[in-house]
Order: structure tokens, then sequence, then C-alpha cells
């Protein structure tokens, strides 16, 4: 396991080892996963259903065919009521994770451009446009 130097990890941006990309970390979204996993299993129903979906799931992990994994996985998100994966970011949390994120940027096009020159690499990744 790396060291995470964020003030805060279990919500951070941080550079892989070979520091070619960049790691999110959000324990909440997890977090968030299992409490609601668990909270309708106190109905019998819910529970049956949930276990159905994760059996079937387990089965699939040994040999996934190309989409089948994330069909399951939405099957058992159905089965449990599952919301969509969000974590709400508060303005010190955004500012902290952008200046995180620069430092990945930084450090993973640092290893392919010349210090003060301008990156080719970043001049040539694709950008989103404004909506208009």
């Amino acid at each position: 396991m790396s060291t995470n130097p964020s003030r805060e990890p279990g919500l951070s941006i941080r550079p892989d080892v070979t520091r070619l990309s960049g790691i999110l970390r959000a324990d909440q979204i997890r977090h968030d996963t299992l409490v609601v996993l668990v909270a309708g299993w106190g109905d019998d129903d819910t529970r049956e259903d949930v276990i159905a979906q994760l059996d079937t799931l387990a089965e699939a992990v040994t040999s996934p065919r190309e989409g089948e994994l994330d069909h399951l996985v939405e099957a058992v998100e159905a089965a449990a009521s599952m919301d969509d994966a969000e974590v709400a970011l508060d303005w010190a949390r955004l500012l902290r994770l952008r200046d995180e994120l620069n430092a990945v940027i930084s450090s993973t096009l640092g290893r392919f451009a010349r210090k003060g020159a301008p990156s080719v690499l970043l001049a040539k990744m694709p950008r989103q446009r404004r909506a208009s």
C-alpha cells in the first residue's frame, strides 16, 4: 500500500506508484454502498433477491463474458435499491481535491515534459467543449 499525502486520505487523489496515472479514493462511496446493501436485510424478499443476484454475480466472476459483469452488478444494485455512487463536495473539499489533482497532473506530465517547456502531451489531449 502506498503512502497517501492527503490531509483527508478517505477522499483524495494521488499519483500511482509509476506516476503514469492518478488514483481517486472515495471511501464514503464504499461505506454508503455497504449500508444500503444491508439496509433491506430485515425484509425477507429483499434479502433473498439480493442474495440471488450476488450468487449470480459470484458465478460470473470466475469466467466473465463481455459486458456480463456490468449487467450483473447493476442487477445487484437494483435488488438493493441503490442510488448512484456519489459524494457531495463542499468548497473546501473541492479546492483540496483540485490541488491534489493538479499535483498528480504535474507529476504525471513531469515524467514526459521538460521543465519549463509547454507539454506536448497536454496540448494534444482532447478537451470538453463548454455547454452553450
